[in-house]
Formats: structure tokens, sequence, C-alpha cells
């Protein structure tokens, strides 16, 4: 029987293919008479191309093409997600102005992987160095040189959000807690580096990309190649991660594509190992100054908060929208009287940062959270009891906060208190301080609705569509144009198809991830939209269809449809299984147009658009226990504890998923994850991702609050996980080291930093 799916701990269906070799990942493509390509990247930071002489390199046994910046004049990408008064909307692909170390400058094309990038040595370039900028601060400086001269200034963008007042009744309030953050630049690490497949075969040009957005990659690729877009088609395939930086198409993978329809053949390009922090967009780079004010009773006044946002060396497809997230969320679940924050994004010599699991709401979760633990400890109130007093209630929810959010639904102090519950200090005599640090959060999910994204800048639609049919022997097939990247959609649609149709899970099949056989997808799977857009979508088919099935089957019984209902094979009686029709029998019949009900079409097939009335809200709390060694200032996460209300969970196990990588990902921001420069802009080759010696035990307490909004009454949570651990692990290290509590406010907290501020103390 179909009931019952939604909620089950249903095995993830994905993973019969991934874990026997059968994944359809990019680098198991190959194509006949297929080509093998290779990226010449800048060796400097920033400068100019005064020559690429290729000629050495065209004269190499089996080269086949070599794209330097005149072949690919006015091939531009787009920025999607534009904030306010943002000045660079696009950026070219091959660039003759050098901005980072890693920029692309060329590409050869050969019938080895090998001879490629031994060709590629003999490429001469004629370079010219300019002074390269590195750090944020450095770049907003008024006597720093400028990236882009036309613009006579690095303030790609500055603005406002929230209340103009809220500096005075900061400077009013009896008490204020002032602090300055500073984010370290994470890289995305998918299992799956970055590869393209492009097929040119004279009418159609095919590729084969790892993405979460096929549909978003086809229609930048037809735009930037001058083809429509009707001769484009993407396939994702099994996407084997994204994090964010596979949301939209690279420069490096345009080119690949812009070979194919010059040789006529197919053309294969992986990312390198080595060329991951150089090309592949990081995120999280920022500086935040902020103040908390707090009255006489520990109730929250006002928060403002300054935002240096470090985009790199232009804008990427993620503008600098990242950081206008950071400010919409800053807020988090508490109730204050005022917030106000400044936004300013700054150009870098450095790789362009993107999106990252979390876009823009570790950085603010960090800022709230260390500034509320602070005000705390200055007080003397305990942690969790001042965090309590000003969290919003269920009962004041929906309601919309001072920068323009509306919440909708949850039950904020119950997380927190269920958190509590669940703490046990960790008790060991070992010479290592320990502490326990708290952290909630609210998270954005959704990305709706379409006009909503418009006035504020996004250059893509917020809805999602799913088709779903019945085949002629009741077997039925839901296609979403959003994509499977491990996150387990594929599992969770063909549970909420099974449950809503009322079909055995078995007998429903998952398409996703080629622009050729699913329904349009402005953005694909970002921000923790698949479940909450594609589902929501695909709940609304399932009720067309179902509700067809039904009348079908009245007409047939001569009964009253709200008499019947669908039970494992057959629509019957209720309470009588002898009348009864089988399924298989009625969806015959509805596609071959016999016996249906009078004006009703033949065929069982729904396609549904679903655009939100708004965003939906999840929300979490978490807690880390920590040790830290005050000789080395080593930090050891002992425990951890998460509790997640995303909605209606589909899959509770998928959902645990979900939340323990994420937290994963957060405690390499917080511990060990950055990519460093050098004063001339070149990237430090020294990448520390977490292992499992640095994630510990995570106890995950899953609550359930249906959104108001979706149907179905799901919430995202594809990013819940890392939004909190930098925050409760800096917590946790300022609660287990009192005497420097106030200086610990940047992240990564390596043992080298720990020290230093013991040291200097």
């Amino acid at each position: 029987m179909g009931d019952g799916y939604v909620g089950a701990r249903t095995p993830r269906r994905e993973d019969a293919r991934l874990l026997t070799g059968r994944a359809r990942y990019v680098g198991n493509v190959r194509l006949p008479g297929q080509a093998y390509a290779h990226v010449i990247r800048s060796p400097i930071a920033h400068g100019r191309l005064l020559g690429c002489d290729a000629k050495g390199a065209w004269s190499a046994e089996g080269v086949l093409d070599v794209i330097v910046p005149s072949d690919a004049a006015g091939l531009r990408l787009p920025c999607v997600n534009l904030a306010p008064g943002q000045r660079l909307t696009g950026y070219p692909v091959l660039d003759e102005t050098i901005r980072y170390a890693g920029q692309p400058l060329a590409l050869v094309v050969a019938r080895t992987p090998e001879a490629a990038r031994d060709a590629a040595d003999l490429v001469d370039l004629e370079l010219a160095e300019l002074p390269a900028v590195v750090g944020v601060e450095r770049a907003a400086a008024e006597d720093a040189p400028l990236l882009h001269p036309d613009l006579g200034t690095n303030v790609v963008t500055d603005f406002r959000l929230g209340d103009d007042d809220c500096a005075a009744v900061i400077e009013a309030a009896p008490h204020v807690v002032e602090m300055t953050f500073r984010m370290g630049r994470v890289s995305p690490h998918p299992i799956e580096p970055r590869g393209v497949v492009a097929d040119w075969s004279g009418d159609e040009l095919t590729v084969h990309i790892s993405t979460q957005a096929p549909h978003h990659v086809r229609e930048h690729l037809a735009e930037a190649l001058g083809l429509s877009h009707d001769r484009v088609r993407v396939i994702a395939g099994d996407t084997g991660g994204g994090f964010g930086a596979k949301e939209h198409v690279y420069p490096d993978e345009t080119l690949v594509c812009l070979a194919a329809t010059r040789l006529g053949r197919p053309v294969a390009w992986t990312e390198a190992p080595g060329d991951r922090l150089l090309a592949t967009l990081p995120a999280r780079a920022a500086v935040h100054r902020a103040r908390l004010a707090l009255d006489h009773d520990g109730r929250f006044l006002a928060l403002e908060t300054d935002v240096l946002a470090d985009l790199g060396a232009h804008p990427s497809n993620a503008g600098a929208s990242t950081a206008a997230v950071t400010a919409t969320m800053l807020p988090g679940p508490y109730r204050f009287e005022r917030a106000a924050v400044r936004v300013r994004a700054v150009v870098t010599t450095t790789t362009p940062t993107g999106s990252y699991r979390g876009f823009g709401q570790p950085e603010g979760t960090l800022t709230r959270e260390r500034l509320i633990d602070e005000a705390a400890r200055r007080l003397g109130v305990d942690p969790v009891e001042l965090r309590l007093r000003n969290l919003l209630g269920p009962d004041e929810l929906p309601c919309v906060t001072r920068v323009h959010q509306r919440y909708d639904s949850g039950d904020y102090p119950r997380a927190l208190r269920t958190l509590r519950d669940l703490v046990e200090p960790v008790v060991k005599d070992d010479g290592r301080r320990r502490g326990i640090g708290w952290s909630c959060h609210v998270e954005s999910t959704g990305m709706g609705p379409s006009d909503d994204l418009r006035a504020i800048g996004v250059q893509a639609g917020g809805y999602e569509t799913a088709v779903l049919r019945m085949e002629q022997d009741a077997s039925v097939v839901v296609s979403s144009g959003v994509v499977g990247m491990g996150q387990g959609i594929e599992t969770a649609l063909a549970q909420l198809a099974a449950d809503r149709v009322g079909v055995p899970l078995e007998r429903v099949r998952v398409v996703l991830g080629d622009t050729a056989a699913t329904p349009y997808s402005s953005v694909g799977s970002i921000a923790s939209r698949a479940l909450t857009l594609g589902g929501g979508a695909l709940v609304q088919a399932a009720a067309r269809l179902r509700d067809k099935l039904v009348a079908i089957a009245a007409h047939r019984l001569e009964a009253a449809q709200e008499d019947l209902e669908i039970a494992g094979d057959a629509v019957r009686v209720k309470g009588d299984p002898q009348a009864s029709v089988p399924l298989r029998e009625l969806a015959t019949s509805a596609w071959r147009g016999w016996d249906l009900p009078p004006g009703m079409p033949p065929g069982l097939e729904e396609r549904v658009s679903y655009d939100p009335p708004g965003y939906t809200y999840a929300y979490g709390a978490h807690a880390a226990a920590v040790a830290v060694d005050p000789e080395t200032g080593a930090v050891e996460v002992e425990r951890y504890w998460a509790v997640n209300d995303a909605g209606v969970l589909v899959n509770p196990a998928v959902v645990e998923g979900q939340i323990h990588g994420g937290v994963a990902q957060g405690l390499g921001q917080a511990l060990t994850e950055d990519i460093g420069y050098t004063e001339e802009g070149q990237p430090i080759i020294d990448y520390l991702l977490p292992t499992t010696r640095e994630v510990p035990d995570i106890q995950v307490v899953l609550l359930e609050t249906p959104s108001p909004i979706t149907p179905g009454g799901m919430k995202g949570v594809g990013e819940a996980g890392t939004i909190g651990p930098p925050a409760a692990v800096a917590n946790a290290v300022a609660a287990a080291l009192p005497e420097i509590a106030g200086r610990v406010t940047d992240v990564p907290l390596t043992p080298a930093v720990v020290w230093s501020l013991l040291r200097d103390r």
C-alpha cells in the first residue's frame, strides 16, 4: 500500500548504484573520438596578459586546438544573484586583465590528457605584474590598488537594511557588547571534482557536467556561445556533491564547450586536484563589526552590524548576495526592538567567492551568538537562560523581523530547552580546559517566490515544476528539475509520490538531471529548496492525479468519489473490497481513452508548477563540548548535539544524514579550514579538512513543526548542519578559557590562533 511512506526511514534508493560502481559520474563518460582539455591558469594574482604565444603548443604531438583570449572575445557569464546597487553584473570567460592566481588564460585540447598537459607548458605567456590586494580591509582602504579602475573603488556594493535609529538606541542602552569577527575563506570539497564532457553534433551541444542546476547551465552556455536554448542539452547524471560550488557554469567549463563546437568532437575535462583551491569558488571570507545592546534585565534592545564581504576578483554567479543573506538573517530567532546592517562587498586579488552550504548564514550566526555569549559572561547570566529570555515564542509566529524576513512557524524555545536536556559535560582530568558552547539559528530555505526574487535582484524564478505520470501498467514516473547530488532527493520524491498517490514505493521511478527529459528549473538544487519546492509541486500534482483516478473509478463503479479509496493495486469502495477496479485497468483505459467520464481528456499525467507564497524558515539549536590544551592551543570537540526542525520529515534518516554531514563541514570552518594568501596573492596550499579524528559523536534530535506555506509542510534541511557549529565551537572555547573569552572572535580556531591568544592575554 502507498500509505505511510512519508515519515518512514526508507533506505536511499540511490545508494544501490552508488555503492556498486554503477553511478553515472562525468568521469565515467566515454564518447567515440573523445579529446581532452587542459586549462592554463595565471601564475600571478594581478596584472596584464601582454602576449599568449601558442605556436609551440600547436606543434606538439596530439594537439587539436588551443584557445586564447582572442578566440573567446565577447564570451561572458552573468551574475545571477545581484545585491542592491551591485555595479559588476557579469564577467568574461577569458580576460587579458588578471585579477587572481589561477584565473583561466587559455585552453589546450589534445588526443590524450597527458598530451594536453605537456603542450600547455609550451604556451608562452608574457605577463606584466601589478600589486596584489589581499584582505578585505586592505582592499576597502582609499589608497588600495584598484582591480577595476573604471569603478574608481574596490567596493562593488554598499547598502543598508533595518532601522535608521538603531545606533541611537544602542548609545542609550545600559549594556553594550561590541566585537569584531573575522571568518576564514573556506573551500567546498565535493567527492566528485568539477568536470564536463561536451559533444557538438553540428546541430546540438550535449554537455555532461557535474552540476546542481542543469537548466541554469544550459541557458548560460547557450547565451555565451550564441546558441538557441533548444540546441543545448545538459545532463547531470549522479553529481557527487556540490555544496553550492556547482550551482552554475564556470569559465573553464565554458571553454571546454567552446572547444567542442570548434572541433566538432567530444572534449572532456576534469579539474585537477591541485587546482581546486585556485579555481573552485570558495566562500565565507568576511569581517563583521557588531554591537549588541541589552537593558538592565538582559533583554535584547538592538543589534547593529557592519559587514565587509570579500568577493575575490569579481562578483561570481552568486554576486554579493551571500552578504545580503547574512544581513537578512542576522537577528536569528530572537526578539529585537531595533536592528540595522550595513553591507559592503569588496573585490580583492583572490579567487572569486561564491555559494557554499549555508550561504551567508554561518557568518551571521557566529557574530550574533558570540555577542550573546559575551553578554552573558559580562552580566554573569547563564547563556542558555539569556537566550530563552529573548527567543521568539511560538505564539509570536508568524512575524516579520526588523530586516523584513517573515518567519513562518516553529517553537524556538522548545528547541533550546530540548538541547539543554541533552547536553552532558565531559569530565576528565587530563590537564585540558573544558567548556560547552551554544548557538541558535533560523535558516532561510526555499528561495521564493519568483516576484520577490526579482525584487531583490535574483535573475531567476523561484518556482519548481513536477510532472507526474502513471503508465498503463500503473507504474508511476516522477520528473523534476531539481538534482540529486547525494542529498537523497530521489528517495524523498519517490516516498512523496507513493504516499500521496497511494501506490507501492517500488512502483515509482524518479527522473532528474536531464534538460531534455525534465521540466525547467530556474536554479536547481540550491538553498535547501529541492524538497521544499520540488516536493511541494509534486504534492499538488499527486493530488490531481489521485483525483483523476478516483473520478474514473467512480464513473466505472457508479459510485460517489468521496466513497472511494486507493488501496494496494486498486480503487475500491470504502468498506467493500469487492467493489473495486484494478489500477492497471484504470490506467490502461485512461491512456486508451476508453470509458472515461464525459469531458475528461485521456491520459494520466499531471504537470504542476509551484511558486511559493513565501520563504520557509527552518531552525535549530546546537551545542559543542570542547577540550583545549593550554600548552599547545589545540582544540578537540569531544561531543556535539543538534536539535533541528525542518517541518514535515519525509525521511528522518536522510535528514539526520544531512545534519551530520553539515556539522562536519561546520566543524572544519570552526577549527581547521582556511585558504590563506601571501602578500603577493598566492594561495597557501595547506588546507586541512576535518577527518574522523576531528568529528566527534553527534547526537541529533528532530522536531517537526509543519510549514503553513509548503504543500506537504516541508522545510529545507540541506544547509542546517553547517550554520551552528562555528558559533557553538567558538562559544565553547570562550567558556573553557574565560581569561581570553572576549578575544575569541576569529575562525578557524587553529592551535596557533588559540595559543597566540593565551600567550598575549
